[in-house]
């Protein structure tokens, strides 16, 4: 790598707007990437159709949360400036600018693209309006009894007020006639998420003439209920109908400090967010007439800026529904993770080895989706349900899914005598009710469940083992990047480690007593634990790689996360480039820093790796003159992570693994397939290989050395 030019500039403001990036517009840049997925036509077909929805999902949230908190902040006349100097009507105004184009990007490619070459491979999206007649006398009779049943057409007039609508809802605005009085009158259909978004057609009426065999065929559900309206409004006449989707604000509002009881509190404020939140974003079809967009903004009380038309089908999202079709050849090749060689059995014939005494002989790393969830984190922690040398287990819960066998386990530990405490977080965004129905079966098994800390979300992913062997007591560990969830390590990419270092099992004991009781730990041996130590000791190796260049050393830093957005972090960033450490940052979504500024930011780098798996691990890297540092944890460079979350990170002392992880991170550095460069000015370009030289797919290769 090339070597920086000290710079002469001395009185260079780290602080000015200039050198940060919007946060929010920089994740749109982060959900264009996914977009390129949707679009790129090396991605597999189906794939395709699955970066799309995400990218709908995505933006979901993105108003559901993000755009919802920046309308709060202009109610509330917020005036404080974001790091690179604006208001929040001025982000407001940036992100729908930045947004219309990709929406429309996505719909159009969707129409004109995917439609047509899915029909070549047999699947076919039709419209009602192309079916014959024996399709629809099918759909009309399917109408009849599996859809008008669920159907409550609501009428909106002086003895009807408008009725709620809820979050993310799919409905029909229509329009009917009165054939005695003449008047119009106006009516919402819900289209109900109980049936499926996509209405197949039986076999017999797949085909139709000059098509290939269809493997699939189906009719959006909102256009058979519209083309049935008639059957809801006996004796009207259907003027018009007009699909919309809107989306409110859903984030929670918990006053911790006045709740007696958490649990009750998050449970009340869940009911409220379903049946309150104002409305932040409303789509239709370009073709609603003014007359009822306006009716509609008038009751939902939205703004012209707050309607995104569109001229396709609302809620792409719902397209994950056809990756269940039997076209493999239309998708990634399956990938099934693999058991580290160290859990491996020999042969058939020779007995599982006992797993805590493969990590008394060394820590070991784990690697998912590469390596197997259920081989490994599962394992660990059913084993120890049943040992019966093991005396208590501990745990972190941020996520995990609704049928999780690893809370299962903790259900059989309990039962077996064995303490178990897990802290259950029940401010994990969207994931609350399904934390609280475990909390509950938790509790009943004779779990010691915590509910979380009063202002701190307990983000950190750590199981603490104690185990009784030989009259001595020893502790296991696993201390992770990822949630405790065995679907989710299906698809995302996230590291662990498994070790009985003493050093670990003391400080896991200290956190535990921390969460769990009233401690005021202000130091841990070995781990890096947020809100305590660990922006310190980020920010002091930083400092340590800048003071060895200024000894006339070399320093160099390596990291992987999802989000940089911390002012801190950044600044310190800038001020190791200045004085001339070397520093690549691998930054999945979110990065509020400009590399490559003269003066500034030129000895920084920075990639997003998009592909197949959600990159979701983060490691962190310091060359310290050679004896060099390497750490894993569950905490991204933001500012929610160092301050306002409890966060483990922890080193790496073990070299093998150490040179695993440096593995790890060249592969990511060297990827021309799903890397993105990001560019001073924040637009991305995507590498490709050079004329002559092979394609690099880190995921790719990642997959193949775990085989």
């Amino acid at each position: 790598m090339a070597k920086s030019s000290k710079t002469t500039i001395t009185d260079i403001n780290l602080g000015d707007p200039q050198y940060y990036f919007n946060r929010e517009l920089s994740w749109l840049e982060f959900n264009d990437r996914v977009l390129h997925e949707a679009t790129d036509p090396r991605t597999p077909l189906l794939e395709r159709l699955k970066f799309m929805s995400i990218f709908s999902s995505n933006l979901d949230e993105f108003f559901m949360v993000r755009v919802a908190g920046l309308k709060q902040q202009l109610e509330a006349n917020v005036r404080k400036l974001t790091p690179d100097g604006r208001t929040p009507s001025q982000q407001l105004e940036a992100i729908s600018d930045r947004l219309r184009p990709l929406i429309n990007e996505q719909h159009q490619h969707f129409e004109k693209v995917l439609r047509s070459q899915l029909a070549r491979e047999g699947v076919h999206f039709l419209d009602y309006m192309d079916l014959n007649q024996e399709q629809r006398t099918y759909l009309q009779n399917y109408f009849e009894e599996q859809i008008f049943p669920v159907l409550t057409p609501l009428a909106v007039d002086p003895s009807h007020p408008f009725p709620y609508i809820s979050n993310l809802s799919l409905n029909l605005a229509a329009v009917v006639k009165d054939p005695d009085t003449g008047e119009e009158l106006f009516a919402r259909v819900k289209v109900p998420k109980v049936l499926p978004r996509f209405v197949p057609l039986p076999d017999s009426l797949r085909h139709r003439k000059k098509e290939r065999s269809a493997v699939w065929t189906g009719v959006p559900l909102e256009q058979v209920i519209a083309h049935n309206l008639e059957s809801l409004f006996p004796g009207m006449n259907i003027l018009e109908y007009h699909p919309f989707r809107i989306t409110r604000n859903a984030d929670l509002a918990v006053e911790e400090d006045e709740a007696d009881d958490l649990l009750l509190a998050i449970e009340q404020e869940l009911r409220k967010r379903r049946v309150s939140g104002s409305v932040v974003r409303m789509e239709i079809h370009v073709t609603m007439p003014d007359t009822v967009r306006e009716m509609l903004m008038r009751e939902l009380k939205l703004q012209k800026s707050d309607i995104y038309e569109v001229d396709s089908l609302l809620g792409l999202g719902d397209l994950m529904g056809l990756m269940d079709l039997p076209l493999p050849e239309l998708k990634d090749p399956p990938w099934t993770p693999v058991v580290p060689s160290r859990l491996r059995t020999p042969s058939a014939e020779e007995e599982e080895e006992d797993l805590f005494s493969v990590i008394c002989r060394a820590d070991l790393l784990l690697h998912h989706p590469y390596q197997s969830f259920s081989g490994t984190v599962l394992r660990f922690i059913t084993q120890a349900a049943h040992d019966p040398g093991v005396l208590a287990i501990k745990m972190t819960l941020y996520r995990t899914s609704g049928d999780s066998p690893i809370l299962n386990a903790l259900i059989s530990a309990a039962e077996n005598g064995k303490q178990v405490a897990v802290l259950v977080e029940l401010k994990a965004r969207f994931d609350e009710e399904n934390n609280i129905l475990w909390a509950r079966k938790l509790e009943q098994a004779g779990v010691h469940v915590v509910y979380g800390l009063v202002g701190l979300k307990t983000h950190t992913k750590v199981v603490l083992v104690v185990r009784r062997h030989d009259n001595k007591i020893k502790r296991y560990v696993h201390i992770g990047t990822g949630n405790y969830n065995p679907k989710t390590a299906r698809i995302y990419t996230d590291l662990g480690i498994l070790s009985c270092r003493d050093d670990l099992g003391a400080d896991l004991t200290d956190l535990f007593n921390f969460l769990t009781g009233y401690s005021r730990q202000r130091s841990y041996r070995k781990l890096l634990v947020a809100p305590v130590n660990l922006r310190d000791r980020f920010l002091a190796l930083i400092n340590r790689e800048i003071e060895n260049c200024r000894q006339g050393g070399t320093g160099r830093i390596v990291a992987k996360m999802n989000a940089l957005v911390d002012p801190q972090i950044i600044t310190t960033l800038y001020e190791a480039s200045r004085a001339g450490v070397q520093i690549d940052l691998i930054v999945r979504g979110i990065c509020c820093l400009r590399p490559g500024l003269p003066g500034v930011s030129e000895n920084i780098r920075v990639i997003s790796v998009v592909g197949r798996f959600l990159e979701h691990s983060r490691i962190y890297y310091f060359h310290n003159q050679g004896k060099e540092e390497v750490y894993i944890g569950s905490a991204d460079w933001m500012r929610r992570n160092l301050d306002r979350r409890v966060e483990a990170v922890v080193p790496i002392e073990d070299p093998e693994i150490v040179k695993d992880l440096q593995e790890i991170l060249a592969i990511m550095m060297a990827d021309n397939r799903q890397a993105w460069e990001l560019q001073p000015d924040g637009s991305y370009i995507q590498r490709h290989p050079a004329d002559g030289t092979n394609e690099q797919c880190a995921q790719k290769i990642l997959m193949e050395m775990a085989n």
